[in-house]
Order: structure tokens, then C-alpha cells, then sequence
């Protein structure tokens, strides 16, 4: 499966930033759909967010997807990577 990385940050409302990516099919293409599976997993969170900013990556590398990633995107559409203050 070939796999789009979508940088994503949000503003936390304790001032921090939080950084993850959202990792989907690479067809997909609309930044409305990514906000919106960006959206879904800040629900899961315990702390409220303000707005919510997504680009796609230009070329980071490639690597194939893992087992989880892949079940992921297959089960929910998307994938999550955590990177900065997500917990």
C-alpha cells in the first residue's frame, strides 16, 4: 500500500504544540477528508485543541507500510503517528 504522510499541528489550549501525522492511502487527496480523520482522533484525546492545521508532505521518504498502519487505514481510513505533546 502506498501511504500519504499528511503533517498535521494543533494548538493545545494549555499553549503547547502538538505535532502528529496522519497517514492515509496515497489516492486520497482531499485536505477537507484529512482534517476531518485529524478531527477524529483529537476527539480521543483528554485536553481541548484549537483548530487543526494538515499539509501534505512533498516527499519525506518511502517506506512500505506497516501491518498496523495498513490495518489502520483499512479498518478507520486513516493512520496516526504521535511526534509531539499528543499525550
Amino acid at each position: 500500500m502506498n501511504v500519504a504522510v499528511w503533517d498535521t499541528y494543533v494548538k493545545r489550549k494549555d499553549g503547547k504544540a502538538m505535532h502528529f501525522d496522519i497517514l492515509v492511502n496515497a489516492e486520497v487527496e482531499h485536505t477537507e477528508r484529512i482534517l476531518e480523520y485529524g478531527k477524529h482522533y483529537l476527539q480521543t484525546k483528554g485536553f481541548s485543541t484549537e483548530g487543526i492545521k494538515a499539509k501534505k508532505c512533498k516527499f519525506c521518504h518511502i517506506e512500505v507500510a506497516s501491518d498496523q498502519v495498513q490495518q489502520d487505514i483499512e479498518r478507520k481510513g486513516f493512520s496516526i503517528i504521535e511526534m509531539l505533546n499528543c499525550n
